[in-house]
């Protein structure tokens, strides 16, 4: 017995002995972190300022009433989302549904990625998930298949990864063999309902599928026991998101007007690639910024580096403070009362005149990269494009939301906030203060919005 002890007393020994931290709190050490600042965003540093109408409410609205609120540093895109950038999210979720449907038919014909031929070197990559990164678990999860089928019965392709290796080929002239076109077919709308020559894509099969954690809902339920606790199903939401944009939103939103050549070319054409995406219900953009974040921390996770916090709307709060560039009393983004610079020039796009759209140099949109940005280099926070907010509407909000951070989320009021005015308001919307609402599931030719993502660095003023 006395043996057994003394073996145990040096080998405790010999453990403290190896150890750096010589018995000490030292915490665990992580790779060294710097903030990086995200490609085409700035930082806005955070601090107090008066949230809502300082002067007269012309509009006799009275549902923002002034008080002093405090928002955290996050970075902002300098611009709105642009066309050229809401593609690169449809082409990739089209992309990603191609080859499921792929792989899904391989495995039909009892193909293997050593089939190179045909359909077979888009089949299953049936390998350990342990090495997929965090794009390629989320495809896992979302586009390889669903636990059942639609009656009910299990899917034998459920849980199988996908080959990313292989490119989807996209012209006609490229496609390997008739197996290919065939399923190619399923994304396009039958030839009856083409026309100018072009074969045209169905859109509603264009979905984004992903889940996210309701943090909200699972910190107000403090009724629950310690199972109910532990499991957070019930606080895992699912969405499934038609994400390509609503073109005839151009049509639709101006009875009795001529703007076919908008619906035709905006979204599509080159012409207007740098132009601001609209058309976007609140749940597109819901659905962008979280494909944003994973094809962000995908890339991050390949470098061995930590990931990403998620790129977001921003809160009423936040657009608001970003909007008044540090100016605390100023009526616009540029800080003063004036529409139009010492020139004569309008400062921003918006309809000034009855009628008279082109006054401002623009008639419709401008590119995201338009007139003068604000003292936080941000352009068009006022005009161009209304902005959706992660905030949900209510005339009375800012009598009782936090004065920390506020931000009024509700996911059962559907009437979220749009700020900043648009191509076709007049100039009482383009004031920083001015609110305004759209419902979440509508699109409209006027409305875009742009991403925040939480600063996580420290400050830079040093605590004494």
């Amino acid at each position: 017995m006395k043996k057994i002890v003394l073996i145990i007393v040096i080998v405790l020994a010999a453990i403290s002995c190896g150890k750096r931290d010589k018995g000490e709190l030292v915490g665990v050490k992580q790779k060294k972190w710097f903030p990086e600042k995200p490609f085409g965003m700035t930082l806005i540093e955070g601090g107090a300022y008066i949230m809502g109408k300082s002067d007269e409410d012309v509009a006799q609205l009275q549902n923002a009433q002034a008080r002093t609120v405090t928002v955290p540093s996050f970075y902002m895109d300098e611009t709105e989302i642009t066309n050229g950038e809401y593609r690169q999210f449809v082409y990739w979720v089209k992309d990603s549904i191609a080859l499921a449907m792929m792989a899904r038919r391989a495995a039909e014909d009892e193909l293997t990625p050593d089939n190179k031929d045909g359909v077979g070197r888009w089949a299953f990559q049936d390998a350990d998930t342990s090495k997929l990164n965090e794009f390629q678990k989320y495809m896992l999860e979302n586009y390889s298949g669903q636990d059942t089928l639609s009656d009910g019965s299990p899917d034998p392709y459920s849980g199988r990864p996908l080959n990313w290796d292989e490119d989807i080929e996209w012209g006609t002239g490229d496609y390997p063999d008739q197996t290919y076109a065939e399923v190619m077919d399923e994304l396009y709308l039958p030839p009856e309902y083409w026309y100018d020559g072009e074969m045209k894509i169905d859109v509603e099969k264009i979905r984004y599928k992903y889940k996210w954690f309701d943090a909200e809902a699972a910190a107000r339920e403090s009724k629950r026991t310690r199972e109910q606790f532990i499991d957070r199903k019930p606080f895992i939401k699912d969405e499934d998101v038609q994400i390509y944009p609503d073109t005839t939103v151009w049509i639709k939103d101006f009875m009795y007007s001529y703007n076919e050549p908008m619906h035709n070319d905006y979204f599509s054409h080159p012409a207007f690639q740098d132009y601001p995406v609209i058309g976007i219900s609140w749940k597109q953009a819901m659905a962008f910024c979280n494909w944003r974040t994973h094809y962000k921390n995908s890339y991050q996770k390949s470098k061995g580096d930590p990931l990403v916090s998620n790129f977001r709307l921003p809160t009423e709060a936040e657009w608001e403070y970003a909007a008044r560039g540090g100016i605390p009393s100023g009526t616009y983004p540029w800080g003063g009362p004036y529409l139009m610079n010492d020139r004569g020039c309008f400062l921003a796009n918006f309809k000034p005149l009855r009628g008279d759209y082109a006054v401002d140099q623009a008639v419709y949109t401008v590119e995201a990269k338009s007139y003068l940005p604000n003292d936080y280099n941000l352009y068009n926070m006022a005009g161009n494009v209304a902005e959706w907010t992660n905030s949900s509407y209510d005339t009375g909000a800012y009598d009782y939301v936090a004065s920390l951070s506020p931000n009024m989320s509700l996911k059962e009021e559907q009437r979220k906030v749009v700020r900043g005015g648009s191509w076709k308001d007049v100039a009482y919307f383009l004031r920083v203060s001015s609110r305004d609402f759209e419902y979440a599931d509508t699109s409209r030719s006027y409305i875009g919005f742009r991403t925040v993502q939480d600063y996580l660095g420290t400050p830079k003023v040093k605590i004494r």
